[in-house]
């Protein structure tokens, strides 16, 4: 009997040392278990979400800005492009002006050798037979120049007075009846370069 009254406080000893043990792993485990709700609280609350919201929005910021120098430095290449194009265009348009003529120009000075050659050749002359051939010949040769450049008169003489070709100096009575509304007499001829008229048909018109 001595012997189970010796092992009874030995029990209450382990009994007791043990309690306090578990207590401390209860407290232990209920303060890590506010913390991880705590934390999940604070992934999961407002002001988580309001932190994730200005992130994405600074990224979509970002981008758009980096947008928007891109499209600045396309603009601002292709407004200097721009801008050579048409200086480039207005120097070429210059230049033509100046020598669009030049071909026909060109074309024109061996007629005016001839009218120096006949100039010339009056000095000498005593009849005028020869100087109307000659004078004729260089006619012809500046009239055949010119119409290979595509300029052509008008043929007014008698046709129907039109607003497109002609221009009515005046109006006299026509001569017959087959003559009112047309052209009875021609002041001054027109022509036409190209299909477009570069100088109408000064006339008279019948009526």
């Amino acid at each position: 009997m001595s012997k189970n009254k010796n092992k009874a406080p030995l029990n209450e000893d382990k009994a007791e040392m043990e309690t306090p043990m578990n207590g401390d792993s209860a407290i232990n485990t209920d303060n890590n278990s506010g913390k991880v709700a705590a934390d999940t609280e604070n992934m999961t609350g407002p002001g988580f979400e309001t932190e994730m919201e200005e992130n994405q929005s600074g990224d979509a910021t970002e981008q758009l800005m980096d947008q928007v120098k891109e499209w600045q430095e396309k603009y601002i290449r292709l407004s200097a492009d721009f801008d050579n194009f048409r200086k480039r265009t207005m120097r070429e348009k210059m230049e033509l002006i100046k020598t669009a003529s030049e071909d026909t120009l060109v074309s024109i000075l061996p007629v005016i050798d001839d009218f120096e050659r006949a100039i010339k050749a009056m000095e000498n002359v005593t009849e005028v037979g020869p100087i109307k051939e000659g004078v004729e010949l260089i006619y012809n040769k500046f009239k055949e120049t010119l119409t290979q450049k595509g300029l052509k008169s008008i043929d007014a003489q008698n046709q129907e007075f039109n607003t497109d070709l002609h221009e009515a100096i005046t109006k006299i009575p026509a001569p017959n009846e087959n003559l009112k509304g047309k052209v009875v007499d021609v002041i001054q001829k027109g022509y036409i370069l190209h299909d477009k008229v570069v100088r109408f048909a000064k006339v008279v018109v019948g009526e």
